[in-house]
């Protein structure tokens, strides 16, 4: 069956950097867009990276832009999200799915909590 499995939340102070994982099994994975949401608390998850099966275009919401950067192996069925100069506003579970700024499958992984504070 389909897995998503995310990792790498930490707490980290405003200014810091992390990197996400995001471990997938169960589909074609090569042959999917793959996009990292966030949650925060009170507010509906959101999209804030994707990248694109085949050619491995990425967009960005304006949010994050120039400061998180999505990337993919195939070969490992994985995508990262590398989070630079954080901001309190960064605090929320992240998530990732298959489909490019649109979920694929229907269900969500655990998640991974990324909590920004001084």
């Amino acid at each position: 069956q389909v897995q998503l499995v995310e990792s790498g939340g930490a707490l980290v102070q405003p200014g810091g950097s992390l990197r996400l994982s995001c471990a997938t099994s169960g589909f074609p994975f090569s042959a999917y867009g793959m996009t990292w949401y966030r949650q925060a608390p009170g507010k509906e998850r959101e999209p804030v990276a994707s990248i694109t099966s085949a050619t491995s275009d990425t967009h960005y919401a304006d949010s994050v832009k120039g400061r998180f950067t999505i990337s993919r192996d195939n070969a490992k069925k994985t995508v990262w999200l590398q989070m630079n100069s954080l901001k309190l506003a960064d605090t929320a579970v992240y998530y990732c799915n298959a489909g490019v700024w649109a979920p694929s499958f229907g269900f969500w992984g655990q998640g991974t909590q990324v909590t920004v504070s001084s």
